[in-house]
């Protein structure tokens, strides 16, 4: 089913790297400092006084509060009226806890305490630009198959004519809802979301549907059918002639990722694709019909 469409409302949002930046300056005994409101996306000049820090003429946190988050190694806080707290929710599909958690650039997601993400010398938004590129060129319908924070949808967007993204889990769209640099998901007229079973949903589109697929699935334990020859074969079907399906498999340099490669490359091409070319870049294959 499609979900409706509201815009998010403005909002503040902080990390440990705003705190931190905030604080230094107040031990600087600056009267104002450049910071982000919004983890990163944007950057304002704000007052500071023996209160706290004031935005827009009005207190938004006192002292203790930054404190308080500059000392969370991994979380992100939603900041009301002089209040602030911690963004968390939960993943229905996997009946655990989820939050957004902090990066020097945009957040990434973390259920049960395991990041679903690359943010090892690369921020989870990059590290979806990474697997779009490897799919280029990102024209006419592109599946994204699992949203997410909708890093790669919104990074799809920028080229194609139209990207519908499914997410399984209300919990993850939440997170989404509440992560500054996701908007666009929300925004965009060239994005339609799904809420659903991505190994369902595919069964629902016509044959040669889409020019490119996006694939980057939970982990094999997580989302088994997401790697079945079954799913393949329907992935295969709703790409159009010569078109491309970008799938990713973790770090090619682990043991997991060695693990779990050769056996997706099989089914792949058991499924009908023609040609698997490795994105080590991207940590994926590319699968060409």
């Amino acid at each position: 089913m499609s979900e409706s469409d509201h815009s998010p409302l403005p909002f503040v949002v902080l990390s440990r790297f705003q705190a931190a930046e905030l604080l230094r300056a107040r031990e600087a005994g600056r009267p104002t400092a450049g910071t982000s409101l919004d983890l990163g996306l944007n950057r304002q000049e704000v007052g500071l006084d023996a209160m706290g820090v004031h935005a827009d003429g009005r207190l938004l946190l006192a002292w203790a509060q930054l404190q308080a988050i500059a000392g969370s190694e991994n979380g992100c806080f939603r900041v009301r009226d002089g209040t602030c707290e911690e963004i968390r929710g939960f993943s229905e599909s996997s009946q655990r806890p989820c939050r957004l958690f902090p990066t020097a650039e945009a957040p990434g997601l973390m259920i049960a305490g395991f990041t679903m993400h690359r943010f090892k010398g690369i921020s989870p938004r990059r590290a979806a630009l990474e697997m779009v590129r490897a799919a280029a060129p990102v024209r006419g319908r592109v599946l994204d198959t699992a949203t997410g924070l909708g890093y790669a949808a919104i990074a799809a967007a920028a080229g194609a004519a139209e990207v519908v993204t499914i997410e399984i889990d209300p919990g993850v769209v939440e997170m989404a809802r509440a992560n500054p640099w996701s908007q666009a998901l929300f925004q965009h007229p060239a994005i339609r979301r799904i809420l659903g079973d991505s190994s369902e949903e595919i069964g629902k589109f016509p044959d040669r549907h889409f020019s490119v697929i996006i694939h980057d699935p939970p982990s094999m334990s997580l989302a088994g059918d997401l790697y079945a020859g079954t799913f393949y074969r329907q992935a295969w079907r709703v790409l159009a002639a010569n078109g491309r399906m970008f799938h990713y498999l973790g770090d090619p340099g682990s043991s997991l990722g060695k693990r779990v490669a050769p056996g997706v490359m099989q089914r792949l091409r058991t499924a009908g694709f023609r040609r698997i070319v490795p994105k080590p870049a991207a940590h994926g294959v590319l699968a060409c019909k």
